[in-house]
């Protein structure tokens, strides 16, 4: 019996010979797990009637000054549009100006060119907010935007919300020689 005691106690000894000094050489590691960045995009209900919309943000680190670009490209629209609404989430907290919003004709960048503004666009640009806390952009161009091979472009100069998430943007658009807005896209991103 008191073999088998002493042999269980080396054992134990040996354990924490390994054990101990390889948690402590790994635990600095584990502050670095934060700063891997996934390629994956995250969208509640991957389905059909959901279009995922391009966008670029400048700055994705919460309570940064931020420009936020919602695209819509040439195959985003298929007709000319009168209107444009933009729902914002109501977990999105952060002031939204009228002199911090724009529309304009963009140049999506890449690999080698910037993405920027080409030419602003006339626009009515109207902030609603609802009993609710639920607020819209609408968005009334003085022409209608063609549905031609340039790409177009919301944009927000805010500040980044204080908590940290997925945000999910949704866009509707009103037709050329309709009275109802049909549903063009979502955008969701990304604050960490």
């Amino acid at each position: 019996m008191f073999k088998i005691a002493k042999k269980l106690n080396l054992n134990l000894k040996i354990l924490r010979f390994f054990l101990i000094p390889t948690i402590l050489v790994s635990t600095p590691f584990f502050n670095y797990i934060q700063e891997a960045k996934a390629g994956l995009e995250f969208q509640w209900d991957q389905d059909s009637r959901f279009r995922r919309l391009k966008w670029f943000q400048k700055e994705n680190k919460k309570r940064f000054r931020n420009t936020i670009y919602f695209f819509l490209r040439p195959s985003d629209r298929s007709t000319d549009i009168l209107k444009i609404n933009l729902a914002i989430p109501k977990t999105f907290k952060s002031n939204l100006k009228r002199e911090k919003l724009s529309f304009c004709k963009v140049r999506i960048g890449g690999f080698e060119s910037r993405t920027k503004c080409l030419e602003d666009i006339p626009a009515d640009i109207e902030i609603n907010t609802d009993e609710s806390g639920l607020r819209s952009l609408d968005i009334y161009p003085y022409s209608p935007i063609p549905s031609n091979k340039d790409s177009y472009a919301i944009v927000l100069k805010v500040f980044n919300p204080k908590k940290n998430g997925l945000y999910q943007f949704h866009s509707y658009g009103q037709p050329k020689g309709e009275s109802f807005t049909s549903y063009l896209g979502s955008w969701t991103i990304v604050i960490d």
